[in-house]
């Protein structure tokens, strides 16, 4: 019996091995930004053996963090290796791109224009074009997906809202969606610029205050919410879908027990790519 175990246990690990992907690290020179910014990209396992193009999901970090986060902290090649092995999941590439540095007072970070870092234009002029003619991106809507966690989970968000034509699913994860109030004594710094971009871009405000045009662009997006518990942005996720189902767009809502933290985004990473998966071609 131990020795048919082991066995077991050795077809399971070659199996795996068998669909092993790879991520690899690049950099794109940015005009926008006046600066390179490196990115981490999930390649399907032979990739470098044919010329097919993949449907792509964009994974974006949170604040003090950076493009390898996801890779590092968050187990992302684990995780697509198992569940594109298992078939929860489609053969996908994975870009992961740099937004922000642990300094956060005295570096840039964030998804959004600000003075002096327009990544928001980047993001979409520069780096989408950029990255999926490089390697073998579908490049439409339908094949394209965006999530992320925290102020990633919050980039992700309004991304999909302020370009509906660009994505077929977003999934935000323990989302920093608004910045309801900002000290009148917060020093002027890096943070301060990020705080002030995620108030003007509020992707709740956005959503209360849709017209019926906007909705109905929202409405050709899936959406889906997905925060701990005991997380302190907790209310934000609530209050996005529910303004959300006012306006007749269809989101899910997760609420599991847990906080901010890589434990919950790991989770969360494994509902989060069957779902792009699910609304690829749709």
């Amino acid at each position: 019996m131990k020795t048919k175990c082991i066995l077991m246990a050795l077809m399971c690990a070659a199996c795996l091995n068998a669909w092993a992907g790879k991520i690899v690290t690049d950099s794109i020179e940015s005009k926008v930004l006046g600066t390179t910014v490196k990115y981490n990209v999930y390649l399907p396992n032979g990739f470098d053996k044919t010329d097919k193009k993949y449907p792509v999901v964009y994974l974006l970090h949170g604040l003090y963090g950076g493009y390898e986060n996801w890779a590092k902290q968050g187990g992302m090649q684990t995780v697509a290796d198992e569940l594109i092995g298992t078939g929860e999941a489609t053969e996908m590439i994975v870009i992961m791109p740099n937004a922000g540095h642990p300094d956060i007072h005295n570096i840039r970070n964030g998804y959004f224009n600000m003075p002096g870092w327009n990544y928001e234009d980047f993001f979409f002029d520069e780096l989408i074009p950029g990255a999926e003619a490089k390697y073998r991106g579908v490049g439409d809507k339908q094949h394209r997906a965006i999530m992320g966690l925290s102020m990633g989970g919050g980039g992700s968000a309004v991304y999909a809202q302020h370009h509906t034509d660009k994505f077929s699913s977003c999934y935000a994860m323990s989302a920093w969606l608004d910045q309801p109030e900002i000290k009148a004594d917060m020093p002027k710094d890096k943070f301060y610029y990020t705080c002030l971009s995620v108030q003007q871009n509020s992707a709740v405000k956005y959503a209360e205050n849709a017209t019926e045009e906007q909705a109905a662009q929202m409405r050709t997006v899936k959406w889906f919410f997905d925060c701990g518990d005991d997380d302190g942005l907790f209310e934000l996720s609530v209050k996005i879908h529910v303004a959300m189902r006012s306006k007749k767009i269809k989101s899910e809502l997760r609420v599991k027990n847990g906080v901010h933290n890589w434990e919950y985004w790991h989770l969360a990473l494994r509902e989060a790519l069957p779902f792009a998966s699910r609304n690829f071609d749709k």
